[in-house]
């Protein structure tokens, strides 16, 4: 359980990440990531990259600047603009759906305008996911300008959508469903200076 624990990436760095080391068997359809990040960056960077050996941009969710998310679907992307919060974390959660193309982004639990993405894609695996560093090929091709510098924590994924109720619930730690992977029982391999820390 790492509740009460955080990633620390303390500095740049071309190759410090965190493998989320999950076998995820079944294409998505759907799915939900939620995760908390504080950084006093002012570059882009990455969070959450998921890639697979077609596409390095399967899933990505990515900082551009500190009042703008952006977000990828099978290579193609979204922009969020949210609060600058600089000197506090952020949570954030999304969740596409297949069906509809429907994006639904979360930022500190309050929802946003819903916007629409590569509606009737699948999201394929074997995948490679990857913290803190942004996956220019299947588990590797980073570049240290999109490093991750900062904390990362309270990381999950669903193969579902998520209620307003469960976002709460997901920034709490106590998640309403269980996850593919989650923060209560993450499988996790640390490459490079990445440290966890209470």
């Amino acid at each position: 359980d790492m509740r009460e624990f955080v990633f620390v990436f303390p500095r740049e760095s071309p190759n410090a990440h965190v493998q989320v080391k999950a076998k995820l068997e079944q294409p998505l359809n759907n799915f939900t990531v939620c995760l908390r990040s504080f950084t006093d960056l002012l570059r882009p960077y990455s969070l959450f990259s998921y890639a697979t050996k077609a596409q390095d941009n399967e899933i990505l969710l990515f900082k551009l600047r500190p009042d703008q998310y952006e977000f990828h679907v099978g290579g193609k992307r979204l922009l969020f603009t949210v609060p600058k919060s600089l000197g506090e974390s952020e949570h954030v959660c999304v969740s596409w759906e297949s069906s509809t193309g429907i994006v639904q982004f979360w930022f500190n639990g309050k929802p946003w305008l819903r916007k629409g993405l590569q509606r009737g894609y699948t999201v394929g695996v074997p995948a490679s996911i990857v913290l803190g560093q942004e996956q220019d090929s299947f588990g590797g091709g980073f570049d240290t300008q999109q490093s991750f510098v900062g904390e990362i924590s309270s990381v999950y994924m669903w193969d579902t959508g998520i209620s307003a109720s469960a976002v709460r619930a997901a920034m709490l730690d106590f998640p309403e469903k269980a996850p593919l992977f989650g923060w209560r029982n993450f499988p996790y391999k640390i490459v490079g200076e990445v440290y966890l820390k209470p």
